[in-house]
């Protein structure tokens, strides 16, 4: 899975680099459909030789017992600490917390935007930001849920898992309304900023 996520760092970045340096020519209508096919072959061909690049270089620091002690030395006081935890009660706060996320964030997405551009103002690194943390709420939800499966009691009991839903979902709500009011009064400022002056 890793080096799948990093074969497509890569490539997008690779595709990227290929397309600053070369802007391509106006094609005439009848020559289409050979160009894309050229398209194609060359994308397949990079496509392979990254893929090769990126397994041989995974193959080299596998291999290698420096980045396996750096390896190490990074897991090694995440899994302690995963252990020192490894309790119902921090399962619970844990879900919790990410539920909240995950409803805060999707609700920033949809309704809070709606609410901004209603003022006429909207933000693309705002956005941006809200995406981000509901893709990072969203794979610690189910991070917390593999763990505590693993490692507590806390999903064999449903009271557990329906209370800390419902704590999560309701904090979320709170820091929904919390971050919508921030954003209103952000565009509010962006709109006094862009008005003229009057005379």
């Amino acid at each position: 899975m890793l080096r799948q996520l990093t074969f497509v760092t890569l490539l997008a970045c690779s595709s990227l680099a290929t397309a600053q340096e070369s802007q391509p020519a106006p094609v005439p209508a009848g020559e289409s459909a050979s160009t894309e096919d050229t398209v194609k072959k060359e994308t397949g061909e990079i496509v392979s030789e990254t893929k090769e690049h990126v397994d041989k270089i995974a193959r080299q620091v596998d291999s290698d017992p420096r980045a396996k002690d750096i390896s190490a030395g990074i897991l090694k006081p995440i899994y302690q600490l995963a252990e020192f935890l490894s309790f119902p009660a921090f399962h619970w706060v844990a879900f919790a917390a990410m539920v909240a996320g995950v409803v805060s964030f999707a609700f920033q997405l949809v309704l809070g935007k709606l609410v901004v551009l209603s003022k006429m103002s909207l933000s693309l690194s705002e956005i941006l930001s809200d995406a981000f943390g509901l893709v990072i709420s969203a794979i610690g939800l189910v991070l917390t849920t593999q763990a505590a499966a693993a490692n507590s009691t806390f999903t064999q009991s449903p009271f557990s898992v329906i209370s800390s839903a419902a704590v999560g979902a309701v904090c979320g709500l709170i820091f929904y309304r919390w971050g919508q009011a921030q954003e209103v009064q952000a565009a509010a400022g962006r709109n006094r900023t862009a008005a003229p002056p009057k005379v």
